[in-house]
């Protein structure tokens, strides 16, 4: 697989075997005393700049981000509210949001993995290992065992003794799933205050035998002073971050 790798890229970008003409060590492999191999820095960046295609699916399926975005698109639907937040905004709140959620996380994976590798303490795989363990630790305590061993009997995977046993291919659908189960209980709670402001309001319409007004135009300003009086993104944002087990 390296040999096949370093040959497309030597077919791909020639410039680069001439690299090392100039001083720049564009592909060479160092093997270590216990075995391990370790690839030039200009390798090392390369995979990186790949792996952060990468990083938007990483951000919505690893973290906090994908049960955040769920709640706000359903209490901008309960409130009637087409695009007001816009989806600029509430995808920006959702992200800042998932990284205070996720500080904890993140900030271990500086300690034992990102730090390391700088100092070159660590191999790439070594630290990329590493920091597997928090996100795994976190995606581990917001899972349902009932989805898990969903997955694990779709992968044909025995039950596992231990949170470190089971693949993350595994982990990171089961994860997702009870994230989006989640999400639908929070926004079936938010749903029902706006629900029965539309139903009262639907109510007197039709005794007053205004049935062609349509009740969201009525509702719609109910709904807004309600969310205000009981500030109403500060408590949904505090319910959101106090949901986590971290």
């Amino acid at each position: 697989m390296i040999k096949l790798f370093t040959i497309t890229l030597a077919v791909l970008f020639p410039q680069l075997l001439f690299a090392a003409d100039i001083g720049i060590p564009a592909v060479s492999l160092s093997v270590a005393e216990d075995g391990t191999q370790n690839y030039s820095v200009t390798i090392q960046i390369l995979v990186l700049m790949t792996m952060l295609t990468f990083l938007p699916a990483m951000i919505m399926m690893m973290t906090s981000f994908t049960r955040i975005i769920v709640v706000f698109a359903i209490l901008r639907q309960a409130m009637g509210l087409q695009s007001t937040p816009s989806n600029q905004v509430l995808v920006g709140l959702a992200m800042f949001l998932s990284f205070f959620i996720m500080s904890p996380v993140l900030d271990k994976v500086n300690t034992i993995a990102v730090q390391p590798y700088i100092n070159e303490e660590l191999a790439p795989l070594q630290a990329l290992r590493a920091a597997e363990g928090p996100f795994r630790e976190f995606m581990m305590a917001q899972t349902r065992e009932s989805d898990l061993n969903l997955f694990l009997k779709i992968a044909d995977i025995p039950e596992v003794s231990t949170a470190a046993d089971v693949p993350f291919s595994v982990l990171v659908p089961a994860f997702v799933t009870s994230e989006l189960k989640t999400a639908f209980q929070i926004g079936f709670m938010l749903f029902i205050p706006f629900l029965v402001i539309d139903l009262v309001v639907a109510s007197v319409l039709m005794a007053m035998g205004m049935m062609m007004l349509s009740p969201v135009i009525i509702s719609l300003p109910f709904k807004i002073m309600l969310f205000v009086l009981v500030d109403g993104w500060a408590m949904i944002v505090g319910t959101l971050a106090s949901s986590f087990r971290m």
